[in-house]
């Protein structure tokens, strides 16, 4: 009886299977290059082994017993298992495989969008099996998340004093300041310094993103986080606040909002890749990462 599997029975088992496909010792010895002796040897070993006959070969010629016929069917099946194996093993080799876990910050440009998309696009393109999560998150969110490493990457606007994490530049985002039509503001073309600082302001809760903003209000009696809880905010014609360009447009355009049209009052804020250090990327997140920098031209 077989136990566990050698090389030497996976021998025997395909010389067993060579005799049976020509038809008896003396056919096979030729195909085989193996005397017709030595090949009723290497049976008579396989046999041993197995604890039973596996074929008559008298005067009546060659044939399977009725545990041959078993063992041949067993024995066939098990090497189309392992060339099955083969293949499948000698293609993961080249291939990217596992999860990928990117980090994207709110309300993104759709030009960034694309070029997320044109990045997954490249990706896709590579022989690979891995599945990708987007998660949409607020910066300091993305930033625990990546300390915490479940996150392999983040797109976002950051404090960059993460001595754990590297930072890639990627873009950069006009930021303006809005008032809403019925503020007071909305009608005076270029209120001075002064009428705005006493202006409620909302309020940014992110330390490195509100020490940018050029205007910093006497009071504020509003606070988000979100690109959205300000732009309520500022629609209500009660309060100014900061939007991002291309966010803020579509209502400027239909008449609800209108930027303050002093040049020193916008900034830019800088949008990295990040990543944590300690964490080995594997090859998947390597490849996915490249796909990224080239698709925003770095």
């Amino acid at each position: 009886m077989l136990g566990q599997l050698h090389d030497l029975d996976l021998h025997l088992l395909r010389l067993f299977v060579s005799v049976v496909e020509f038809g008896g010792f003396s056919a096979a010895q030729g195909e085989l290059g193996l005397s017709q002796s030595s090949i009723s040897q290497h049976m008579a070993k396989l046999e041993t082994r197995l604890g039973y006959r596996l074929c008559s070969r008298g005067k009546g010629g060659f044939k399977l017993t009725p545990k041959g016929e078993q063992l041949l069917l067993a024995t066939r099946a098990l090497f189309q298992s392992i060339e099955a194996f083969r293949h499948q093993s000698n293609g993961v080799a080249g291939r990217l495989i596992g999860d990928i876990r990117v980090g994207l910050s709110e309300a993104l440009d759709c030009g960034v969008v694309q070029q997320v998309a044109e990045a997954i696009r490249r990706f896709r393109e590579r022989d690979e099996s891995v599945r990708i999560e987007l998660i949409s998150a607020m910066p300091g969110e993305m930033e625990r998340l990546l300390l915490q490493q479940r996150l392999d990457l983040a797109i976002g606007y950051f404090s960059q004093v993460q001595s754990a994490f590297d930072y890639r530049p990627l873009f950069s985002e006009p930021q303006h300041l809005y008032c809403g039509a019925g503020h007071p503001l909305f009608v005076d073309p270029r209120p001075d310094l002064e009428t705005l600082r006493n202006a409620d302001v909302v309020d940014h809760p992110y330390r490195f993103f509100r020490n940018d903003e050029p205007l910093h209000g006497k009071q504020s009696s509003a606070r988000s986080e979100q690109v959205e809880g300000t732009l309520a905010f500022i629609l209500s014609g009660k309060h100014l606040g900061y939007l991002p360009e291309h966010f803020a447009r579509p209502w400027e355009d239909n008449g609800l909002l209108r930027g303050i049209g002093q040049p020193q009052l916008s900034f830019e804020v800088a949008f990295h890749l990040a990543r944590h250090r300690a964490q080995v990327p594997g090859d998947a997140q390597v490849a996915f990462e490249e796909d990224l920098l080239a698709a925003f031209g770095m």
